[in-house]
């Protein structure tokens, strides 16, 4: 079964809950650490929707034409690891969860044409639990005649009392029953297989297996009794408790103690939505609006814990397009923390042309956000001493595509407290071309730069271009003090562009 198809049947929440089931031998604990997530989010959180989306019909086709369409719940074209997770999951949850509904979703995998044992096992415990039958072994014929012949062989002779007795057709009762005698039972019952024989060097191997066995079967049983009671004690309680998912996270985890617990929930179903690769709905998009109530402190351990500076970049079109949802609405300091932890590091790490996906991701959010965009990228790029020409390509085309005049003048100052490199120049260039609205006191101050930096660029050809946008550009703003301090700098130049410089510096005149 293709999982991504059938992942287009539940809603946001069940998929994760789904996510976690396919999620090897762990499944269970997973899912059980998700449920605990999204009930401290929503304390009014069901999983009838989800286990209904098990139950549906779906149409299944044969894998040669000679075999008929069928019709079966959408559970049993999961694998069986799946669906073992999932009776495990009910398991540790249904005392909270409606018998009818329980006894629907066992109902359906019992369809399934191949179960495997541990499938047929779990449903037909939990229907013991449920009342709804106690005649039927949870073991299969072949599985009780293998163990009453090995038990035979240890007792000796054709002896029927101990195992055999347990596992006989019409011991089903007692069967269950002796599961739960005295342990003072138990010990003399283990004691008679451990003396047999005991002057043979074989048989005193095997009763020392038998008794690790049993022991790891005794304390298998007490876990999982003690974690059931624990597990259902706390969801009706609706209390955080600590679940063995919780007990699997890395120690680095607890910054998230300090997030308030419907943002830890959140990070958890971001999470689960960036490693998979099926398309959002409306609901997975949801999860994003938790962002709009973070303080920026909040958004910075929330981006670090999903570890948004290496996300791959194929995602962010995606994650931007749910960060811009119409009901958004992020703070000027939340959204230039969100923006400086998610695209920082990627401008700063370029040695070619940005993706298209980052290009669309910095674009996008420049648009809605563009002075934190200028506060939080472009700024530390600028100031940044390893500046080359990727980075220098892609403030260049936020400048010429996506910057109103007022940022455009904002990145210009920017680069009045830096020293200049070839990469600076061409941006400066591109601000100069879109000609901003320039007020005399900025246009000085630019002035004083240029003429300060202009002996580090004497053979710089692209100085040499500014200068020249500068003079026929801007030649109103000129005063007779600039044209002195910029005569000088030019007297500098040695490119092969200083003589149409200093045409145009002779053409601009003061009345």
């Amino acid at each position: 079964m293709d999982a991504g198809v059938s992942l287009s049947q539940f809603d946001g929440q069940s998929k994760l809950l789904v996510r976690s089931l396919l999620c090897g031998v762990s499944g269970a604990r997973r899912a059980l650490g998700v449920f605990h997530r999204q009930q401290r989010a929503n304390p009014g959180v069901s999983l009838s929707s989800f286990i209904d989306s098990l139950c549906r019909d779906e149409i299944t086709c044969p894998d040669t034409k000679a075999q008929p369409v069928t019709v079966k719940p959408l559970v049993c074209l999961f694998p069986p690891l799946f669906k073992q997770n999932l009776l495990s999951f009910i398991y540790l949850v249904y005392p909270v969860l409606p018998r009818a509904t329980v006894l629907h979703l066992l109902k359906c995998l019992s369809q399934d044409p191949h179960p495997s044992p541990w499938v047929s096992a779990l449903v037909r415990q939990l229907e013991r639990n449920l009342g709804a039958q106690s005649q039927e072994p949870l073991h299969t014929p072949l599985f009780s005649q293998r163990l009453k012949e090995l038990s035979q062989h240890l007792v000796g002779g054709d002896e029927t009392g101990g195992w055999a007795k347990c596992f006989s057709d019409q011991g089903v009762e007692s069967g269950s029953q002796s599961g739960s005698s005295e342990p003072g039972t138990q010990r003399k019952r283990k004691a008679s297989f451990v003396t047999q024989d005991l002057d043979g060097r074989e048989p005193r191997q095997q009763s020392k297996r038998i008794k690790m066995d049993i022991c790891d079967s005794e304390c298998l049983e007490a876990e999982e009794q003690s974690a059931k009671d624990e597990i259902s004690g706390s969801l009706e309680r609706d209390a955080p408790a600590e679940t063995p998912a919780e007990e699997l996270q890395p120690a680095s985890d607890s910054r998230c103690d300090i997030l308030p617990e419907h943002i830890q929930a959140a990070v958890l179903q971001i999470k689960e939505l960036l490693e998979s690769q099926t398309d959002w709905d409306q609901s997975s998009m949801d999860v994003f609006k938790v962002l709009s109530g973070c303080d920026p402190g909040q958004v910075e351990v929330l981006c670090s814990m999903l570890c948004l500076p290496d996300l791959p970049e194929q995602h962010l079109p995606k994650l931007c397009s749910s960060i811009l949802a119409p009901t958004s609405d992020l703070s000027y300091s939340t959204a230039t923390t969100f923006i400086r932890s998610l695209l920082l590091k990627k401008v700063l790490s370029l040695l070619e042309p940005a993706s298209r996906c980052l290009v669309t991701a910095v674009t996008s959010l420049c648009g809605r956000w563009p002075r934190p965009m200028c506060h939080a990228l472009i700024g530390p790029v600028l100031e940044d001493k390893n500046i080359g020409n990727p980075q220098a390509e892609l403030l260049n085309r936020l400048i010429e595509g996506g910057l109103d005049s007022h940022y455009r003048l904002l990145v210009l100052q920017i680069t009045f407290r830096i020293e200049w490199s070839e990469a600076v120049l061409s941006i400066i260039h591109s601000v100069l071309d879109s000609k901003p609205d320039l007020s005399d006191e900025l246009f000085t101050q630019f002035i004083e730069q240029l003429v300060s930096q202009g002996p580090q660029f004497t053979k710089s050809v692209k100085f040499a271009k500014m200068m020249l946008t500068v003079l026929t550009k801007y030649s109103s703003y000129v005063t007779a003090a600039h044209k002195h301090s910029l005569h000088s700098c030019l007297m500098l130049n040695e490119t092969f562009l200083k003589k149409s410089v200093q045409g145009a510096l002779k053409r601009i005149t003061h009345s």
